[in-house]
């Protein structure tokens, strides 16, 4: 199971990719850690960001995305480009897409903590929040464990 963890910081996306076989994780190298996206309001440069993330994905055979949910309102809000680039990675039709919050990812952290501490991952400081997305998406499907429902009756 390949998996791309995604970090959206401002007009950047951070990326890190990490696989899960026989319960060993490994962090591939990846020739493009973040993607910058310039002017959000061009229809041509969407399109490139859109193709040049689906082109990484193809390249090193990802099948799923989780991305860390940003704030929609508020002191932390979440700018227009990162809501554009959200929505482009969420349409490309051949990847699972999987947005979690802060709050889910500290419930499953706290179930399955991190099994090395991020400093001896070798992955760059700016490259955690994506490490850690990716990780509890893996988790969160070795153990299938879904997000909660609540039925009113």
């Amino acid at each position: 199971m390949r998996t791309c963890g995604v970090e959206i910081t401002g007009s950047d996306v951070l990326l890190c990719i990490l696989t899960k076989d026989n319960d060993v994780f490994d962090i591939r190298d990846v020739r493009q850690t973040r993607f910058t996206l310039g002017d959000g309001n061009d229809t041509e440069v969407m399109r490139k960001f859109q193709f040049d993330f689906r082109k990484l994905m193809q390249d090193y055979q990802i099948d799923s995305v989780a991305i860390k949910e940003r704030q929609p309102k508020g002191k932390f809000a979440g700018s227009a480009k990162g809501f554009k680039m959200e929505t482009a990675i969420q349409l490309i039709e051949e990847l699972d897409v999987q947005i979690f919050s802060a709050t889910t990812i500290k419930e499953q952290l706290k179930r399955n903590p991190l099994p090395i501490e991020f400093e001896d991952t070798g992955l760059k400081k700016f490259q955690e929040n994506a490490f850690i997305s990716a990780y509890v998406y893996l988790m969160r499907k070795t153990y299938k464990q879904e997000s909660s429902v609540i039925y009113l009756v």
